[in-house]
């Protein structure tokens, strides 16, 4: 296999999970620093747990991310004709046999397993007795499975992340390859497309390593090239357990909703179990990880997700963006908060240093844009307790009428009136800070001033004027 073709085969049974996106993202990159093909393949042949509007979201995931299918995306549903072929043809090899006990004397076989104190049950046959039996059994009508014949043989391959894996081979059963209602099984399916679609490496999950020695033996049989393959560890919780709701957030349509940027969460997801190797860089942008991308990077161990490093993250992205495209991303993540175009650009100089994601504005910074329902109790004893600075503060509002709105002027005009006033600056600042924003703490004073305008700002002085001039 001269050309590198990898593939992303998500089951629509669930969303797109992060664990997921990044075992796409690995192959996405691996085929951009390679020249290759990244291909989408869906899974979807149990007709029980495959639901087609989540094959639509995964897509939709895939496609926030920018990871699109390089060729026509394959549904797996569309294929069973093939499948069902290739299982025949490997009974007529030898390779395989139709197998026609039943779910009781299988549950029995079982039983028998477990009373023997075997660690598991691994379905065995005799081949001839079975081969010999077929015949009449099929002409009798009997319902069957296709199984195929696990050989006794010991197989390995050179994992692309762990290295050396090997299994013995009496840890191999005869798996099923058509279950008895002629449906194919995941191996059969997994095998056939992987073959038709030319991939050349598999990179997955560690949760798929015990399925590769399987799936190597069915492409002997077959006289199939066998792909490389690579076993991603899985990314773990803050608890150290394998992710899950329990924990936070797992899906990419989660992470899209809270506001997150998806060249952040492509960006975290990469460092996720993977290293460049080039010093403690963190922030990449897709380019320069296409262009550091290699499987030698993979890490052999689970990473744990840690969702306050992608918000920070997130902010590193955030800032790298134009003012525009920030002020638009902003907007579009205000979440009913009632917040004009103009507003936002205004506000984004104020806030653009600090801000890692939407509703560190919109909800803990609400006063950029709208005049404050109260004002903190701390900050009104702290700063308000002297009755005489209402008085400084109303002469200040007066001093506004005349003074240019840019931060220097107002900066210069308030330290003017405190200074006039036998006052330090911040006896000044401070109230008009309180009356301005409700709080203690915000973005320069001056600046935010500016930021307002000078309409909004004598709004909220007169407000508090009137409220504790009559308390």
């Amino acid at each position: 296999m001269t050309d590198i073709r990898v593939r992303f085969a998500p089951s629509p049974t669930g969303y797109l999970h992060v664990g997921g996106a990044r075992t796409a993202i690995f192959n996405w990159l691996y085929a951009r620093n390679v020249g290759g093909k990244f291909l989408v393949r869906i899974e979807d042949t149990d007709p029980v747990r495959s639901r087609g509007e989540l094959a639509q979201v995964i897509l939709d995931g895939l496609a926030w991310l920018g990871l699109h299918s390089d060729e026509e995306i394959v549904y797996q549903s569309d294929r069973k004709d093939r499948f069902v072929a290739v299982a025949h043809e490997l009974v007529e090899r030898g390779r395989a046999y139709y197998d026609f006990t039943s779910l009781e004397e299988l549950e029995a076989l079982r039983a028998a397993s477990q009373a023997r104190g075997e660690a598991s049950f691994r379905f065995k046959t005799d081949l001839e007795k079975v081969r010999a039996a077929a015949p009449g059994q099929l002409a009798s009508g009997k319902p069957y499975a296709v199984r195929f014949a696990a050989p006794n043989e010991d197989i390995g391959w050179d994992d692309l992340v762990h290295g050396p894996v090997n299994y013995r081979g009496e840890e191999l059963e005869d798996f099923v390859l058509l279950r008895s209602d002629g449906s194919p099984t995941y191996h059969l399916s997994v095998v056939c497309d992987d073959h038709d679609m030319r991939i050349s490496h598999v990179l997955r999950g560690d949760d798929h390593i015990s399925n590769t020695p399987k799936q190597i033996a069915l492409y002997r049989a077959m006289g199939w090239d066998v792909p490389r393959f690579g076993h991603v560890p899985l990314i773990l919780g803050p608890d150290k357990k394998r992710l899950s709701k329990r924990t936070g957030a797992t899906s990419v349509g989660e992470f899209m909703e809270k506001g997150f940027l998806p060249q952040a969460l492509f960006n975290f997801l990469t460092l996720l179990g993977w290293s460049p190797g080039k010093g403690d860089r963190e922030i990449f942008s897709r380019d320069e990880l296409v262009q550091a991308f290699n499987t030698d990077g993979i890490q052999g161990k689970s990473a744990v997700f840690d969702e306050a490093k992608l918000e920070w993250m997130n902010g590193e992205h955030l800032r790298l963006l134009s003012e525009s495209d920030a002020v638009a991303y902003m907007l579009a993540h205000a979440d009913g908060a009632n917040v004009t175009p103009e507003q936002m650009a205004a506000a984004w100089p104020l806030v653009r240093d600090r801000v890692r994601m939407p509703r560190d504005v919109f909800a803990e910074q609400s006063y950029l844009f709208n005049d404050p329902e109260e004002y903190d109790p701390k900050g009104v004893e702290k700063h308000l307790a002297d009755a005489t600075v209402l008085g400084h503060v109303a002469q200040f509002v007066s001093d506004l009428s005349s003074v240019s709105f840019d931060a220097v002027s107002l900066e210069a005009k308030l330290r003017e009136r405190a200074e006039s006033a036998g006052l330090k600056a911040a006896q000044l600042i401070h109230p008009v800070r309180l009356a301005l924003t409700g709080k203690t703490v915000s973005p320069s004073l001056f600046d935010m001033m500016v930021a307002l305008g000078q309409d909004t700002v004598l709004r909220r002085l007169n407000r508090l004027l009137r409220q504790f001039r009559t308390a």
